[in-house]
């Protein structure tokens, strides 16, 4: 499998959830186990169903996050330098059809939020930027037509 690229930041995150499904979550979950065993008939007890789904839920986040991180390729963005658009650049756009400024933050696909201007380095508007500079502009085809975006500023 290829590696993926990943953001420090983002590789950090994966860690702490992998150390808290570990740790705590899975303890929580034993013991909510045990405490449901405790109520007598497993066949007819809900609590005990529950808390085995939840088991089966957090060991299979735990192995899709080990994963992850095995096949990251993690990528210091604090470190990069360049005119270009490329992988971690913090891009500031200017949308040519209304004048509204926006910033993405180009990112890995398993740390991509668009509410926190992160968006996945496959996603079309972080494709139609890569290898682009100040003053370039973007065309994204989107499903409401092509948008294009002027770049205003690229920043690490």
């Amino acid at each position: 499998m290829d590696k993926v690229p990943m953001t420090l930041e983002g590789a950090e995150q994966l860690k702490e959830e992998l150390k808290s499904r570990k740790g705590p979550e899975r303890k929580r979950i034993v013991a909510a186990i045990e405490e449901a065993r405790a109520h007598g008939d497993l066949s007819e007890n809900a609590e005990y169903h529950a808390a085995k789904e939840q088991q089966g839920f957090n060991e299979g986040r735990i192995k899709e996050i080990e994963g992850k991180l095995a096949h990251a390729e993690i990528i210091d963005t604090s470190k990069l330098q360049s005119e270009k658009v490329v992988f971690g650049a913090k891009v500031t756009v200017e949308v040519e059809e209304t004048g509204e400024e926006v910033t993405y933050h180009i990112v890995g696909v398993d740390e991509a939020d668009l509410e926190l201007g992160k968006i996945s380095i496959s996603s079309p508007m972080a494709r139609a930027m890569i290898g682009k500079e100040e003053g370039d502009v973007a065309e994204v085809k989107a499903p409401g037509g092509v948008r294009h975006y002027e770049i205003l500023s690229v920043d690490f």
